[in-house]
């Protein structure tokens, strides 16, 4: 079975999140393809989907919601998780309990588009230059913090519920071992799951 982990990124995070997942699953002895969503020509050929995008004003990133259109009959037939990726980790004090709302309108809005299995909300890295002035001086003033919030073991755990779920059972064929890596992106084999 080939697993398309595709992701729309604005500044890194979501991607190396998506490597990440394609990483653990070609561990998990699976075929992972990890590729940006605008590089997938024939989303037919995958048999499960594992789609993350960037969290921009509460919503995925446009090209993102382009994908699940565009390729809305794929989808339909076969298995699909979603990840999104925000800044929850970096609220503090009383806007905390936004990320959870946050999780909440996601998940309800992509219901809408595509029936998944599965969908979880991440934390990326925020720094200075990814923001304007006006959200730096917002971000500031709620006590927010930048940093790189990628919550590596939470997402290994997650990603290693795919291969678990029944969804994939009976459906998953492990890749040939001996000689044969399997790519994970742009033809590179998976890099090993030391903390980053």
């Amino acid at each position: 079975m080939t697993i398309l982990v595709a992701y729309a990124s604005a500044n890194g995070s979501t991607r190396s999140i998506a490597e990440r997942i394609g990483a653990v699953l070609t561990e998990r002895g699976l075929r992972a393809d990890v590729r940006p969503m605008a590089e997938v020509e024939d989303a037919g050929a995958y048999e499960a989907f594992v789609l993350g995008s960037a969290i921009h004003d509460r919503a995925w990133l446009p090209e993102a919601l382009d994908f699940l259109a565009r390729e809305g009959d794929a989808l339909a037939r076969r298995p699909v998780w979603l990840f999104s990726v925000g800044v929850p980790a970096a609220l503090r004090g009383p806007w905390q309990h936004f990320g959870a709302k946050e999780e909440g309108l996601l998940r309800d809005d992509l219901r809408t588009r595509v029936d998944a299995v599965d969908h979880r909300l991440f934390s990326g890295v925020f720094i200075r230059e990814h923001t304007s002035l006006v959200g730096h001086l917002l971000f500031r003033a709620l006590g927010c913090r930048y940093g790189d919030y990628r919550d590596w073991s939470g997402i290994d755990t997650w990603a290693s519920t795919i291969t678990a779920r029944p969804a994939l059972s009976g459906r998953l064929r492990p890749r040939p071992r001996a000689g044969h890596p399997s790519p994970v992106a742009d033809g590179r084999p998976a890099r090993p799951l030391s903390p980053r």
